[in-house]
């Protein structure tokens, strides 16, 4: 029983990689349209470079005073910690069900 909420808490995971696969490259584009000095930041390819992922995370879009980017970046960072609670969650249930075994 434990293995299968592990495997619920992944695909909880899943979901979350596929909200943040729609939400992320759409904030990055907007960014790239209309705010310059956030691009020369985070430089080239910016998808997965950690510069871009914590400014996503510590919520520094919501500097920017576009209410465009926050409603694009909002569900981006909620669907990066899906991702990482999903997880989390997932290898803390496998990691007790080799424990109790």
């Amino acid at each position: 029983m434990i293995l299968f909420f592990a495997l619920l808490f992944f695909a909880t995971a899943i979901a979350g990689f596929c909200a943040f696969v729609i939400f992320w490259p759409l904030t990055l584009v907007h960014v790239r349209d209309r705010h310059p000095a956030i691009t020369d930041e985070f430089g080239t390819g910016a998808f997965l470079k950690p510069v871009a992922l914590g400014w996503l995370l510590s919520g520094r879009y919501r500097q920017t005073g576009d209410r465009a980017l926050t409603g694009l970046a909002t569900p981006a960072k909620v669907s990066l910690l899906v991702i990482f609670g999903g997880v989390l969650g997932a290898g803390l249930l496998w990691l007790l069900s080799t424990v109790m075994s």
